[in-house]
Formats: structure tokens, sequence, C-alpha cells
């Protein structure tokens, strides 16, 4: 096995413009590509996170909603990694994104909190 990273992560959005103000304006991630697939009814939306990964948004007519919390099986949440978790936490903020309070790593030490994206996809900012 050759894996090299992680290439994307892939979100279905239930308001697909709300979302894309969201990681666009609110996290700041740069558009690579956005894509209308019409035989869908659906838009993808590549964006660029620094390092290379990608998140793909996706939009369908009536996707239904998350079964649960974070303990739901499947993918518990999206980490961020920041250099400066404090000035990422008063960033957010201002722009209206409730922020859980800051959480310290019991195993590594490191500085950790939680915020939601607009369909309520748990996201997780971890101080490096």
């Amino acid at each position: 096995m050759n894996i090299l990273g992680i290439h994307h992560v892939a979100i279905i959005t239930a308001d697909y413009d709300r979302s894309k103000a969201f990681y666009t304006e609110i996290l700041g991630l740069k558009v690579i590509e956005e894509t209308y697939r019409e035989a869908r009814n659906s838009y993808k939306l590549d964006l660029e996170l620094p390092g290379g990964p990608q998140i793909e948004l996706f939009s369908f007519p009536t996707p239904p909603p998350r079964p649960s919390g974070p303990e739901a099986c499947g993918l518990r949440h999206l980490a961020f990694a920041t250099a400066d978790l404090d000035a990422t936490v008063a960033s957010l903020a201002a722009k209206g994104v409730e922020v859980e309070p800051v959480r310290v790593d019991e195993l590594t030490g490191k500085r950790f909190t939680f915020f939601a994206d607009p369909d309520g996809l748990p996201l997780e900012l971890y101080e490096a």
C-alpha cells in the first residue's frame, strides 16, 4: 500500500449557498472549481485547504439530515490545524460563529475546540 495522505473530504449540504458562504467567506477556503451537474440537480464545489487536501462540497435536492451527534457511526468530525487557536476562535466569533470553550487534549496536551458548519457537521480546531 502506498497512501500519501488525504486528498479530500466530501460534505453534503442542505443549503448550498449558505454552506458555500460559510466555507469560503467565514473559513476563507479558496475555490478551485465549481460545477453544476444538471442530471443530478446538484453542485460540486472543490475547495482548497493549505497543504493540498481539499473539501468537496455537494448539494442535492433533499438530503436526509445527519442521524445524530458526533458519536454516530461514520465520520465523527473534520479537524483543522491552526497555529494560533485563540486568534482563530476570535476570528470565527467576530463572524458570528458559536465556538465551544477551548479544552486541552489529555493525551497530547494540545488545545482544541469545536464549532459547527451550517448543517451541524462538527468541525474541530486543533492547535498545532
